[in-house]
């Protein structure tokens, strides 16, 4: 039996020839990752470890974003606790104020995931990296804490989704629309610990920003991971940020799938996920009429450059609703100060909007943007559970920056063809 990307990365890592579904393996581990949330957590955990020293000093990235700048005493402990940890250690990749961004935007960039890597990192959106064709995926803090000094992780090999991408994409659709679409179709568990892989002459339509969103979002259908092929964008891309060794896998003519779905792009829409899950969503044209108190453009999900350029393109000009908040978050210090070189930062700000240093904040009603009683907000983010963003009671809508943009202007969820009208 063939086996798919998933399955070849989880095998050279095991030292295995082969592997299937359901197999339990032990492998090496290329990456740790955890932030300033859950990386104490592991630290604590380090005690019931006969081994405390770590596995490898360049092979441990420790983020502090959540709750950075330090919002509370707490946060400021939880991430002095991991800077004296990463000084005893002489953690080469600890980022903090000023260094940090967010952290599935940030590692990609400072080129320390590339193709065929194994990557698990103490929060669940670690499956962004598999835009490069890596295998990525989130754990506990415990488990982070064995990768810590072990620098090996226990894994179920997962079973695979394949997704056939046909057609281009429209003008304003992105890969945040079909990551939509795709979980409005299967469902939150629809692809429970199942890797998704995605494919087809449509994947060349899709920029690396579009792919890292998609990959992104992989954990709101329940995968286990998201993974691309390694095409000339991909290469590219990792020239320019990585001088990594790598290794580009491909699955095997024979490789079998749980299911495969085809996906024509040039059929999708603007997409919005209504309250209160990922799974609930409405093209454009069906939204109605919501008027909406905030808006946040940014996340680990929609806080590149493009991300950035898009929903500037849409507010140029342009004056938001004098009752809505709009909160612009650049994922990382370079795509902030790319923001600034290309004037972006003073068109939202002349537009009524403010410009946030990179945090997570609000997508997790962290701070820099906590929703009150009864509130709607559209996002860019990526859940919109009850409670995630402040009030147990207001609402989360899920959408690309061109929608959130576009709302932002008109004071209710829009799409930029209303702009254009």
């Amino acid at each position: 039996m063939g086996m798919t990307m998933t399955q070849k990365i989880l095998a050279a890592h095991a030292g295995l020839e082969s592997v299937k579904p359901g197999d339990l393996i032990e492998a090496k581990l290329d990456l740790v990752l955890g932030n300033d949330v859950t990386t104490p957590v592991a630290i604590n955990e380090l005690s019931k470890f006969k081994k405390q020293t770590v596995f490898d000093n360049t092979k441990i990235a420790l983020v502090m974003d959540h709750f950075t700048p330090n919002k509370d005493i707490k946060s400021a402990e939880h991430v002095k606790q991991v800077r004296d940890f990463s000084k005893a250690n002489n953690i080469v990749n600890f980022f903090d104020v000023g260094r940090m961004g967010i952290e599935h935007a940030l590692l990609p960039e400072q080129g320390l995931v590339t193709a065929g890597d194994c990557v698990i990192g103490a929060d669940s959106h670690t499956c962004t990296y598999g835009a490069l064709g890596a295998f990525s995926t989130g754990v506990g803090s415990t488990d982070m804490a064995a990768g810590m000094v072990t620098g090996k992780a226990w894994f179920k090999v997962p079973a695979a989704i394949r997704f056939e991408l046909v057609g281009e994409k429209a003008p304003w659709v992105s890969g945040k629309d079909l990551i939509l679409h795709i979980i409005g179709m299967i469902g939150v568990d629809g692809a429970r610990y199942m890797s998704m892989e995605f494919t087809g002459e449509g994947v060349k339509s899709l920029t690396m920003d579009d792919r890292f969103t998609v990959a992104n979002m992989a954990i709101e259908a329940g995968a286990k991971n998201g993974i691309f092929p390694v095409d000339s964008q991909t290469l590219e891309y990792i020239r320019e940020h990585s001088d990594k060794s790598f290794i580009a896998y491909e699955p095997d003519e024979d490789a079998e799938y749980e299911a495969v779905y085809e996906i024509d792009l040039g059929k999708l829409r603007p997409t919005v996920a209504f309250p209160h899950l990922p799974e609930n969503t409405k093209p454009i044209d069906e939204v109605g009429d919501i008027e909406i108190d905030q808006v946040v453009i940014g996340s680990c999900t929609n806080g590149r450059i493009s991300d950035m350029r898009i929903a500037a393109d849409v507010m140029n000009g342009k004056k938001c609703a004098p009752w809505v908040r709009v909160i612009i978050i650049p994922g990382t210090q370079d795509v902030y100060r790319q923001m600034l070189r290309e004037g972006l930062a003073e068109i939202f700000i002349d537009a009524g909007a403010i410009v946030s240093t990179p945090t997570c904040g609000p997508c997790l009603g962290g701070h820099m943007g906590i929703l009150a009683h009864g509130e709607k907000a559209v996002s860019t983010t990526n859940r919109n559970f009850v409670g995630r963003m402040g009030a147990i009671d207001s609402e989360i809508y899920l959408a690309s920056p061109a929608v959130a943009a576009a709302s932002a202007i008109k004071g209710k969820i829009a799409s930029p063809e209303e702009l254009e009208a």
